[in-house]
């Protein structure tokens, strides 16, 4: 007499047949997934967007920091269209579009 587990195990895998290779590296997979999710994307989407909530409260005053590594008093903040006028020097103002702003100075 065959013992009971033995013949439930025969029954679900018929003699001869392999296992699916993309379920076996299925859980890794998800874990790699849920890893990259966590220590790259989530990181990166929460300083964009307190990057872009600083971008958009700027006001007259503030000293920011471009990507391009200029130092800039606001003169005005940023329109509609995006731009944001900087004075750099005595007499110097330069217009930068408000992506290139990378941090507010204390």
């Amino acid at each position: 007499m065959i013992p009971i587990p033995l013949l439930l195990a025969q029954q679900t895998q018929p003699s001869g047949a392999q296992p699916d290779p993309f379920l076996a590296l299925l859980p890794p997979m998800l874990i790699m997934i849920g890893v990259f999710y966590f220590l790259i994307f989530r990181p990166q989407h929460k300083r964009q967007k307190e990057l872009d909530q600083l971008v958009n409260n700027l006001k007259k005053g503030d000293k920011v920091i471009t990507s391009g590594g200029i130092v800039g008093t606001v003169l005005a903040p940023p329109g509609k269209d995006g731009i944001v006028v900087l004075k750099t020097g005595q007499e110097t103002k330069i217009e930068v579009l408000k992506s290139a702003i990378s941090q507010k100075q204390e």
